[in-house]
């Protein structure tokens, strides 16, 4: 290895600095005892509907089968939490919608990919004649195994990456590339200790042990990836989390290290971080489409949207508002939408 590839990373975390990355490190291509996880994980069918977590051969737990040639991946992580905020007034507030944090600004992909292809050309600039490719939650692609061998945290209880330095709000993007970096110590340390407040606080108990999340109970899961009807055993324990949930990261230590994102775009728009389940239950599709333009939000479809609000306000104070929103929805077209309303207006004593 010659000396100029021995310093390049330090190089490497001052232009991912200035590109607005928190962390940076690097690590060979090989996702470790988190292949084996992942199986298991798979043979007992947590993942739910998510059919594509099993797709793609073993592209997604050997990244030289993704990327042929690769030699590095250099693993980023950018912020995105912003201050002041008060996540938990809103879930106390049941007549509120619960939108996770990381959806309330602009989607995240388009804006890491954009810096990680500047990384990329800036590496390039002086290390010219090896390949790059960037990714961020786009490919089939372990990130948190690949962070945690770059040394940039370790995998908690609550199967997030979590680091000393910011808890775990916090994206995380990959340079692949043949180019032979030297490579920065793996994260081995785990330091959740005894702490099982993440297990214990998870509302619809979630985790089938320390480590090993079942997404067909999550309400990340149930909210964003599942398409039909959300169990009704679930639906009461969901609370007024519409879009996402944080309950796991709002109960962790670490994240009283959480940093505030200097990034604008992920700030909260179109007051999604204060709306009412009732406001936003009666948008349209055109005011859907439109407010949620370029937010992860997108991923649930205007259906989906209307499913998640309807069992929010199942679960909300039997309100003149409440009541009335449910009644205006009782005849969607969508049958997936009326049933939820019908659970929903049953939870008020009403009838159709």
């Amino acid at each position: 290895m010659t000396s100029a590839l021995k310093d390049f990373p330090s190089r490497i975390r001052q232009w991912a600095q200035e590109l607005g990355f928190s962390d940076v490190g690097i690590t060979r291509p090989d996702t470790g005892v988190h292949a084996e996880r992942l199986q298991q994980w798979l043979d007992a069918g947590m993942q739910g509907e998510m059919a594509w977590m099993g797709d793609h051969g073993d592209k997604r737990y050997t990244p030289t089968s993704l990327v042929p040639g690769t030699e590095r991946i250099i693993s980023v992580r950018m912020d995105y939490r912003w201050s002041p905020d008060n996540p938990q007034a809103v879930l106390q507030d049941t007549e509120k919608a619960y939108v996770t944090r990381y959806a309330l600004g602009r989607d995240y992909h388009k804006l890491i990919r954009k810096r990680l292809t500047k990384l990329a050309k800036a590496i390039d600039g002086e290390l010219e004649g090896y390949n790059y490719r960037a990714f961020t939650d786009s490919a089939p692609v372990m990130e948190k195994a690949l962070a945690q061998r770059a040394g940039l945290g370790w995998i908690g209880k609550n199967t997030l990456l979590l680091t000393p330095k910011a808890g775990s709000y916090f994206f995380l993007g990959e340079i692949f590339t043949n180019a032979p970096l030297p490579v920065t110590e793996s994260f081995e340390k785990d330091h959740c200790g005894t702490c099982s407040a993440c297990l214990d606080t998870c509302p619809t108990n979630a985790f089938a042990g320390p480590y090993v999340l079942d997404a067909r109970r999550c309400i990340s899961y149930l909210t964003i990836e599942l398409k039909g009807s959300i169990p009704e055993e679930l639906r009461p324990l969901m609370g007024n989390r519409v879009f996402g949930c944080d309950d796991c990261q709002l109960v962790c230590p670490w994240n009283r290290f959480s940093k505030p994102t200097q990034e604008d775009d992920f700030h909260p728009r179109n007051d999604l971080d204060n709306s009412t389940l009732a406001e936003l239950f009666m948008w349209t599709e055109e005011e859907f489409l439109k407010r949620t333009e370029g937010s992860a939000i997108r991923r649930t479809g205007y259906e989906g949207w209307l499913r998640n609000l309807a069992v929010g306000l199942g679960n909300a104070p039997s309100t003149i508002p409440v009541i009335e929103a449910l009644k205006r929805r009782a005849d969607h077209p969508s049958e997936l939408v009326r049933e939820h309303v019908q659970w929903a207006l049953k939870r008020h004593g009403e009838t159709v």
